[in-house]
């Protein structure tokens, strides 16, 4: 991209409220840009669950290979400054706020996401971290009603 020129990704939403689900999307994009092994990420992760931080880590790093591996369609991630999300960070936000409630929304949104419909591992990837999250005090559940 030339200096001065805008960029061509659409980013229609805000970034969600809620310390869970800001958490959830910037170790997404920091793991979508720098690797799942970025220490940046894991620190966050240090910062917000202290002691028990290793299973949320584990789990988003898992469900960020699993995304990787059956995509069949580029996820646009935008950066982690970026105070806006993108149309594929906002149905893998509401994929995961609904994951365990509606799993079978969840999956279509997961399905879509993806482009093709080998979103079993994907959805399961997405209700362990959202279990994780709820399970140590800060729940993915912003986008859960719709």
């Amino acid at each position: 991209m030339d200096h001065g020129e805008t960029s061509h990704i659409d980013l229609p939403r805000p970034i969600p409220g809620g310390y869970g689900n800001r958490l959830f999307l910037y170790i997404l994009r920091r793991m979508a840009t720098a690797g799942v092994n970025d220490a940046h990420a894991a620190n966050a992760m240090i910062g917000a669950f202290g002691r028990s931080y290793r299973r949320p880590l584990i789990l988003m790093r898992a469900m960020m290979l699993e995304l990787a591996r059956t995509a069949s369609r580029k996820i646009l991630v935008a950066p982690c400054c970026c105070a806006r999300m993108t149309v594929d960070e906002g149905v893998l936000m509401q994929a995961v706020g609904t994951s365990i409630q509606d799993p079978r929304m969840a999956y279509d949104q997961v399905a879509t996401l993806l482009g093709n419909d080998n979103a079993l591992g994907a959805l399961t990837c997405l209700q362990a971290v959202a279990q994780a999250h709820n399970d140590l005090g800060r729940p993915l559940d912003l986008y859960a009603a719709g």
